[in-house]
């Protein structure tokens, strides 16, 4: 990229970016425009490449945002100011964040973040730097200060408050300083200064010191990405710009959230194609949800509204922060407020899809934890100090693998005989001074939906061409490889090798100018990722082989 050393997170981007970057403001522009390259292959051919159909489901992408930068440390100039929970120490928070991304990465996982997002391609491409410019132009703002006109100004210097000066401006700045100005949101206030340099400015900004917490912006459901609309006004540009990262990795935005609803994403978890959860409360509203069943955004049979009537408490002000899903019949959720007898509960009211593609409430005001346990789910319930310690807020990455930031409650989870995966737990403590924990930090905008898993395992079953390739469907086309977490030592110590294996063997396809063994290697690679095995391994061996030996 432009000879600038690549992070890891820029290599997630190549491999989750469109195989074409055309400007999503620009579609409209008639002329040539730069196309920049990507190197990974297309999303899943059955669906939209943004899906997330069950959090039990291995995570493949996910959107973060480092807390670094000017924005974050005008934050942290008054915590309370910008809803935060406590002051907070940027390098601590870095670090912190650093290794969760690491640690999320660890586990396959593609791991993006905003700032390389928005770097990527401009450096070489045309189009991408002035989609960049076009959005720094809706940040930055240039106006005549208070007390004064334009008609104040001499006509020489009535240009400099101009769109146009505005625009060379920002043809001038570096990509950082184009990033840090859409992330600060800076108002200039000119003023005629009666001297030799004919201008005086003052400046005020309006940063986006929350977008760490990446997971409110919007929602992934079994449809795609909708963008949901903030309670917090400093927060509404954030919408913007998450919306702007998603059209630039070509993930399609099926729909948003108008006036007068609001939609949080740690409001929203996705259980199954049958089954959905929004709460309301605090932060999200019925409207919101009404929304998403009449504009049909969720792709499920059923949506559970769970409302939040007697508490509504910053300090559970969503539903990832009282409850999880930690795997297909396992949860945890706030103890305190379980109970019909409780002060705190949470009531559901159901909503089921008609054969007129409509809703109808089919059942109402079931008491939050009778409800799940009607749905099979045993139920982990998380002591009240636990919960404020952010016990409940934690990140499934798919099959049970989950990330926690409270050890006490890790204990707890794995203790539990009816929770059958892994816990690790991760130092987030600079980051939750920021008011939110590792669910709150991430927006996972792939999940790998199981029945493909299925599918392909049934196809990769089945019989091989004479040039090695598998005969049937191809579930991950090209070289879209399905990440989920590494096979790590069982109770007997076996462990698999089969897709470092195979990752081999297809970079081997790539650069012997293979398509098709690169494609029977990818798929095959995709195998070995989902089933533990070597199998996965030799069949991209043998279909490589095979294909070079032609």
């Amino acid at each position: 990229m432009g000879g600038l050393r690549s992070s890891n997170s820029q290599l997630d981007v190549l491999d989750v970016a469109p195989s074409q970057l055309v400007p999503h403001t620009l579609k409209t522009v008639k002329g040539k425009r730069a196309a920049a390259r990507s190197m990974v292959g297309e999303p899943f051919e059955h669906d939209a490449p943004a899906i997330q159909e069950h959090e039990n489901e291995p995570a493949e992408v996910v959107i973060v945002c480092e807390p670094e930068g000017t924005s974050l440390m005008m934050g942290g100039l008054h915590p309370r100011a910008s809803l935060y929970e406590r002051p907070v120490n940027l390098d601590s928070a870095k670090a912190a964040h650093s290794e969760f991304r690491r640690v999320m990465r660890e586990h396959g996982v593609k791991v993006l973040t905003v700032r390389d997002i928005m770097k990527y391609g401009v450096h070489d491409h045309m189009g991408a730097r002035v989609e960049l410019e076009e959005l720094a132009t809706k940040a930055l703002k240039y106006q005549i200060a208070e007390g004064f006109c334009l008609e104040d100004l001499s006509d020489e210097d009535r240009y400099y408050v101009t769109k146009e000066y505005m625009r060379e401006v920002l043809e001038h700045m570096s990509i950082a300083q184009l990033i840090d100005t859409i992330l600060i949101n800076p108002t200039v206030h000119i003023s005629p200064s009666y001297r030799d340099t004919g201008l005086h400015a003052t400046y005020t900004f309006k940063p986006l010191s929350n977008l760490v917490y990446t997971r409110d912006q919007q929602i992934t459901t079994c449809k795609g990405i909708v963008m949901g609309r903030l309670r917090s006004e400093q927060r509404q540009l954030e919408v913007e710009l998450m919306r702007f990262c998603h059209n630039k990795l070509g993930l399609p935005v099926v729909g948003e959230i108008e006036a007068p609803g609001f939609l949080e994403g740690g409001d929203y978890f996705s259980a199954g194609r049958d089954l959905a959860m929004v709460g309301i409360g605090l932060r999200s509203n019925f409207e919101a949800c009404r929304q998403l069943m009449e504009k049909d955004l969720l792709g499920t049979r059923r949506l559970a509204i769970v409302r939040d009537e007697y508490e509504q408490h910053q300090d559970r002000m969503h539903l990832d922060c009282v409850f999880s899903i930690l795997g297909d019949d396992c949860c945890l959720m706030l103890d305190e407020m379980m109970g019909e007898e409780s002060a705190t509960r949470r009531l559901v009211d159901e909503w089921t899809r008609t054969p007129d593609g409509g809703y109808e409430l089919t059942r109402q005001g079931v008491e939050f934890s009778e409800y799940m346990r009607s749905e099979g789910y045993h139920i982990i319930p998380i002591k009240a100090a636990d919960q404020l310690l952010y016990g409940c807020n934690v990140l499934n990455l798919g099959n049970s693998k989950v990330l926690s930031v409270h050890a006490a409650t890790a204990r707890q989870i794995v203790r539990d005989p009816h929770f059958k995966g892994e816990v690790q737990v991760v130092n987030f403590t600079p980051i939750t001074s920021m008011y939110g924990a590792v669910h709150c930090s991430s927006q996972v905008v792939r999940r790998i939906p199981r029945r493909y898993l299925e599918d392909s395992d049934a196809t990769h079953h089945g019989a091989t061409t004479e040039n090695g390739s598998v005969r049937g469907g191809n579930a991950f086309p090209g070289d879209a490889l399905p990440s989920s977490p590494p096979m790590r030592p069982t109770a007997g110590g076996s462990q698999s090798g089969g897709s470092t294996a195979a990752i081999d063997i297809l970079a081997a396809g790539r650069r012997n100018g293979s398509a098709h063994g690169a494609t029977s290697a990818a798929e095959a690679l995709g195998i070995s990722r989902m089933s533990g095995s070597l199998r996965g391994s030799s069949l991209a061996k043998d279909a490589l082989s095979r294909q070079f030996a032609e």
